[in-house]
Formats: C-alpha cells, structure tokens, sequence
C-alpha cells in the first residue's frame, strides 16, 4: 500500500525553525529585468544623441573659424590693394601688369567672376603674413581702373583741360584655412 502525506517536513535541521513552504510565493516574472533594460536603452538614446550634437557642435565651430581666417585674409589683401593706389605714381592699367586691368567689356562677365582672374600670375599675392593660412591659400587681389570722372569748378577751355578723379576697384579673394571657405570682397577708391 503506498501512503501519500499532504504535509512536508519543512524543519531545517538543528536550528529549530521552520523554513517557508516553497509553493507560498508567487513566481517573479522579471519585471525589475525589463524596465531595467527600458532605462538603460533610453540612456544610451541619450549618450548617442549628446555625442552627436557635441560633434555638430565641434563642427559648425571650425566652420566659424574658417569663414572668419577667409574673411580677414581677403581684408588683408583689399587693404594692402588700396596702399598701392596710395602711391605717388601708379602703374599702367593696360594688362602689362600683373594684377591690374580696365574693367570687363559690356556683355562679358565681370574679372572678379572669371576662374582664370584668380590663378597663379594673374592677380596679385597678399604680401603680408597670416596665423593661420596655409601658404598655398594666400589672399589675391586686383584692380581695376574704372572712368575718369571730371572735378567739378574746372575749365572748359581747350588749352585747360579738365582735372579728373580716377576711379578704381579693388576686389579682394581670401581662403581660410582650407579651400571650402571663399569671401571676396570689393571696395572702390577714389584718388
């Protein structure tokens, strides 16, 4: 005869105490385990996503500093242009000069937009130093020799001719410290 017994001994040994019965508690399901993993992917949206902006950041801050080299080297270069229209006697503005030119024929694009304006021995090299520049993107300039304007008060008689203001342009075209930012500029002086 086999005898079954709907009680356990749950006595620990030697201590007297009574363990707890093994089918009173509830299975665990592992809630804590999933929400864990929740919060710990939502932090690591959060690690990436910081990371990425502090890239951007880092990024558009050396694009600044590029711009801002580009646009002091091309100052540079206009205002080292207008020191030479400040000389006593100019040059020729015929072409024989590097650098210096009449202005484009009607109809033509303007010097300043005309690729081969810019290359090496058609314009003029900053002469100056630049923290920050490589050598090779060094600011250049021209100037163009734009009509003769008559002063005002003058002669019309023809053994007197009139006095005349010239007009000139200086268009200016700087690089930072690599060749993705371009500024040029323009001034025009009056002597």
């Amino acid at each position: 005869m086999i005898m079954t017994h709907d009680r356990l001994d749950t006595t620990v040994r030697g201590t007297g105490t009574r363990a707890a019965p093994a089918h009173g508690h509830r299975q665990q399901r592992g809630a804590v385990l999933f929400i864990s993993l929740i919060m710990l992917l939502a932090m690591t949206l959060i690690g990436i996503t910081g990371m990425q902006a502090t890239t951007m950041e880092e990024k558009m801050a050396g694009n600044l500093r590029d711009i801002n080299l580009s646009f002091q080297a091309t100052e540079a270069a206009l205002r080292e242009g207008e020191s030479l229209l400040q000389a006593a006697t100019l040059p020729d503005f015929d072409g024989s000069n590097v650098g210096l030119y009449q202005p484009a024929q009607v109809g033509s694009p303007p010097l300043w937009e005309v690729p081969s304006t810019w290359a090496s021995g058609s314009a003029i090299a900053y002469g100056g130093s630049l923290d920050g520049i490589p050598a090779g993107n060094r600011p250049l300039y021209i100037i163009e020799e734009l009509a003769a304007l008559p002063n005002p008060g003058g002669s019309l008689a023809s053994d007197n001719p009139l006095p005349e203001t010239h007009i000139y342009r200086i268009t200016a075209r700087g690089m930072g410290g690599n060749d993705r930012s371009v500024t040029i500029l323009q001034s025009t002086y009056k002597r």
